[in-house]
């Protein structure tokens, strides 16, 4: 799980890593928010009616949902199912609230914190898109303010001061988490081959 305030870069970091990676898959997550600029629907977000977000809420879709800056925002089970079935890491671009839903629900994901290397870059990159009016970007700088309080509930913490070495330092800690032993859904068998192995060669060893 990726999260950061508004205009942090998660959403860069996590395309960069699609982009870098074969065994990454990027969950596209649902939005009732309108599309900008050239945003494709179920490429950037799959982009859904307000009562059509609520209705596959209530057939429990979603592994996730909440409520940012007025507009609704969640991941579909179907994405992180797909992901995980192909054997690929799902990376998820979520707010705190979903992150919290998410870790509740898969306590052994793994969670990453982005910030920005200052406030100033930040307001600096919110108002870059040209998106959104000063009364918007001041209430997105509002909210970066109480999500920070939420940065220590994460595993990492990731300050974007550059994109590439951002990248590189969530890239390692997909491959760390990785190797960890619970992960190794194979590795009683693995152990259990080299022991074979090993006492083949001891009972060679005995007849030299």
């Amino acid at each position: 799980m990726l999260s950061s305030p508004s205009g942090g870069g998660k959403s860069t970091i996590a395309r960069h890593l699609l982009e870098a990676r074969e065994d990454v898959r990027y969950s596209v997550s649902a939005t009732t928010r309108a599309r900008r600029g050239d945003e494709v629907d179920g490429v950037h977000y799959h982009f859904l009616e307000h009562a059509e977000f609520q209705r596959r809420v209530g057939a429990g879709d979603f592994v996730e949902w909440a409520e940012y800056g007025g507009q609704l925002y969640g991941t579909l089970q179907e994405e992180v199912q797909r992901g995980l079935a192909a054997g690929q890491h799902v990376v998820l671009d979520i707010e705190v609230a979903g992150a919290r839903q998410i870790r509740a629900r898969y306590p052994d994901s793994v969670s990453v914190f982005v910030l920005p290397p200052s406030a100033s870059e930040l307001l600096q990159r919110l108002r870059g898109r040209n998106t959104e009016d000063v009364v918007t970007i001041g209430r997105r700088v509002g909210i970066a303010a109480e999500e920070l309080l939420a940065a220590t509930e994460y595993d990492y913490i990731v300050v974007n001061n550059d994109v590439v070495d951002a990248v590189a330092q969530v890239a390692a800690i997909l491959d760390v988490e990785a190797r960890r032993v619970r992960r190794l859904t194979n590795l009683t068998e693995v152990l259990e081959h080299l022991r074979q192995d090993l006492a083949g060669l001891q009972q060679k060893l005995r007849k030299e």
